[in-house]
């Protein structure tokens, strides 16, 4: 039997003797070095006994992707290997998921998936081929729904701060916001107005002011922005300055 150690390393060296860097860096390419160098390294488990590293790597290729069962089983029936079920096919896939050598598919991406199987089994498209085309289109498309839900929620937090720059212009309570994007935060608590200004590393002055633009009066310095709203939490409610 081949040394573990050896059989990793040659795969590793295998896999970064890629010249394309794109590919070394790729995520599924590496999800399938990581699923071979496993099914390498349990070659000899017998507890799944009429499975080989070829089918193995297969489904979990096959796993994140949407790829329909039985279409599943009657490829790995075509390969090497004792007849597999449906059954034996869906319970190993999910046996490699709740082991975490492969990922679950995710449900944003299941009708495009299917309807990219379907286009591809149409046309003929032999079944590793397809897989490899589902690989390609859930990491263009997860990057793209990643890109959306990122300026979604970017347009979320401007929506709030927009929303508490105009309470604090307004003269209503509310927390700490910036002014057109100021490095300075100010806050109303209690009708009362106060500015939070950086003054070096770690250190923020507090004032009260009537107006932005007013010099204020100084309230004390702070090292964190939690330091300075505790203060304000007794100073908002204390006699006028």
């Amino acid at each position: 039997m081949a040394d573990p150690t050896d059989v990793v390393r040659d795969l590793l060296f295998n896999h970064v003797s890629s010249p394309s860097l794109k590919h070394i860096r790729n995520g599924f390419v590496v999800s399938r070095l990581a699923a071979e160098i496993v099914a390498k390294l349990n070659q000899n488990n017998t507890a799944w006994l009429k499975w080989n590293p070829e089918r193995e790597r297969l489904v979990i290729a096959a796993a994140p992707c949407w790829v329909p069962i039985p279409a599943l089983a009657e490829h790995l029936n075509a390969m090497p290997g004792p007849h597999l079920t449906r059954t034996d096919v869906a319970e190993r896939m999910r046996d490699f998921q709740e082991r975490d050598r492969a990922d679950y598919p995710k449900e944003d991406l299941r009708a495009s998936c299917e309807a990219l199987f379907a286009r591809e089994a149409a046309e003929g498209t032999e079944l590793p081929a397809i897989i490899g085309a589902l690989q390609e289109h859930i990491e263009q498309e997860w990057r793209r729904l990643q890109t959306e839900r990122e300026a979604r929620y970017r347009a979320i937090l401007e929506a709030e701060r927009v929303a508490l720059e105009r309470r604090f212009l307004a003269g209503a309570d509310c927390k700490w916001t910036p002014l057109s994007g100021s490095k300075e935060l100010f806050c109303r608590m209690n009708g009362r107005a106060y500015r939070l200004s950086p003054i070096g590393p770690g250190r923020f002055e507090l004032n009260r002011i009537n107006e932005p633009a007013d010099p204020g009066v100084f309230i004390g310095q702070y090292k964190q922005r939690r330091d300075a709203t505790k203060a304000l939490s007794v100073v908002a409610y204390s006699a006028e300055l």
